[in-house]
């Protein structure tokens, strides 16, 4: 009989809930994949209440699939006012997540939103090109 520690408990419960969260996704066997679309890319709403809204990625949740875009999804979280961390009560507005699968990328040469491929440039790095304009998808560099 194997004994396991609370920590290794913990981790099982946690590798269980990600991975019926993730059941739906396919070919992923509910195990995360990669996204394509990263922080400060543009991208489109196609589905949802925000449909054919524009806003820039602030931050993609790999785990749950979802990403979080600037303007869209807007939500209210009410706030208690803490005397010890010196924070002020009220109403905070604050954007939700959304899933992967609502959005589109938007290429930055032709404008549009568009489904994306992948191919092996001169130099061996995996470009994204535009499926609409054929033009190489190039990231903002910070």
């Amino acid at each position: 009989m194997s004994f396991q520690g609370t920590a290794a408990k913990r981790r099982a419960e946690i590798s269980r809930a990600r991975s019926m969260a993730l059941r739906h996704v396919g070919w992923a066997g509910g195990r995360a994949h990669p996204l394509d679309i990263r922080a400060g890319d543009t991208v489109e709403v196609i589905a949802g209440k925000d449909r054919g809204k524009r806003g820039t990625v602030e931050r993609v949740i790999l785990e749950r699939q979802r990403i979080v875009v600037q303007g869209v999804n807007l939500m209210k979280r009410h706030t208690k006012a803490r005397v010890a961390n010196n924070v002020q009560g009220g109403i905070v507005d604050f954007n939700g997540p959304i899933p992967y699968s609502n959005v589109q990328l938007v290429c930055n040469r032709c404008d549009k939103a568009t489904r994306i491929r992948h191919e092996i440039a001169e130099d061996g790095r995996r470009v994204m090109i535009c499926r609409k304009c054929g033009e190489r998808y190039e990231r903002a560099t910070a």
